[in-house]
């Protein structure tokens, strides 16, 4: 590359503003707007981040924002929540059920560039699902504090199994789909994980990843180094 040539891509001066319906409707309606929230939040991290955490439900209150003792912090002590529901059930409550949750378009595309598979997930849609997967990785034996393992598309399913890890409880550790067996196995023996959620397969940049059978083969290595899953 010629001396100067990066600077092409260095510098972008561009601007594209977004459509004015849009953004009416954003959050954060300017630069200036953003800065002043940042500079807050560095200012006083309490009673930002106390605002922001009373716009979610609470099934137990918090009674100290953060309890700071160097270099441990404990956010919203006493409170007790969960993300799922402020993701999913609280929608639902507030009678925006049948509101799209989910839209996703597939990768493979037909001659017109247009995606083959489109679908689309309702709030009410995703409260079933998580509910439903969440019910059976109990019965698996799953519970708070277990890691359960994410080798995945990207397929809605993939944020179904994320919520429905947050519903009871559980951590998810997602597992890059491109990783070996033998790089699968490393990370299941490291998190202790005793279940892993998987597809037959999944797209990426033009081909199928067999994950079903890298996860087999991972978890046979699972089994000769002594572990379980």
């Amino acid at each position: 590359m010629a001396d100067g040539a990066i600077d092409s891509v260095l510098v972008e001066n561009r601007v594209f503003p977004p459509p004015p319906d849009f953004a009416a409707e954003a959050h954060v309606k300017s630069l200036a707007e953003y800065e002043a929230l940042h500079e807050r939040a560095l200012r006083d991290p309490e009673g930002f981040w106390g605002e922001v955490a009373r716009e979610f439900d609470w099934f137990e209150p918090f009674t100290r924002v953060l309890e700071w003792n160097p270099p441990d912090a404990r956010w919203f002590v006493g409170g007790r929540t969960n993300l799922c529901h402020n993701c999913v059930d609280r929608q639902v409550a507030a009678g925006l059920g049948e509101r799209p949750a989910i839209h996703w378009e597939g990768e493979p595309v037909d001659e017109q560039g247009k995606p083959r598979e489109v679908r689309t997930l309702t709030y009410n849609d995703l409260l079933r699902e998580t509910s439903r997967l969440a019910n059976a990785l109990k019965s698996l034996g799953v519970k708070k504090g277990d890691i359960v393992t994410l080798y995945m598309p990207m397929v809605p399913e993939l944020a179904v199994a994320m919520l429905a890890c947050a519903r009871i409880g559980a951590a998810h550790s997602v597992v890059f789909g491109g990783f070996s067996a033998s790089a699968i196995a490393d990370r299941l023996l490291d998190a202790s994980s005793r279940v892993v959620l998987t597809a037959d397969g999944g797209w990426r940049r033009g081909g199928v990843v067999p994950l079903k059978a890298n996860v087999d083969e991972a978890c046979a290595l699972v089994k000769e180094r002594k572990g379980r899953v």
